[in-house]
C-alpha cells in the first residue's frame, strides 16, 4: 500500500492572517507612494 502525502488542511484564520498582511502592504506602500508623490511636487515649486 501506498500512502500519500496529504497536505495540511489551511485554517481560515491563517488564510485572514495572510489577507491582513496583504492588505497593510498595499495600504503602507499607498501611503509611501502617495507622501513621494506629494513631496515631489512640494519640492518642485
Amino acid at each position: 500500500m501506498s500512502v500519500t502525502p496529504v497536505a495540511p488542511v489551511r485554517r481560515v484564520r491563517h488564510q485572514a492572517r495572510e489577507a491582513a498582511a496583504v492588505m497593510a502592504f498595499s495600504a503602507a506602500t499607498s501611503i509611501g507612494l502617495a507622501v513621494a508623490l506629494l513631496l515631489l511636487t512640494s519640492l518642485g515649486r
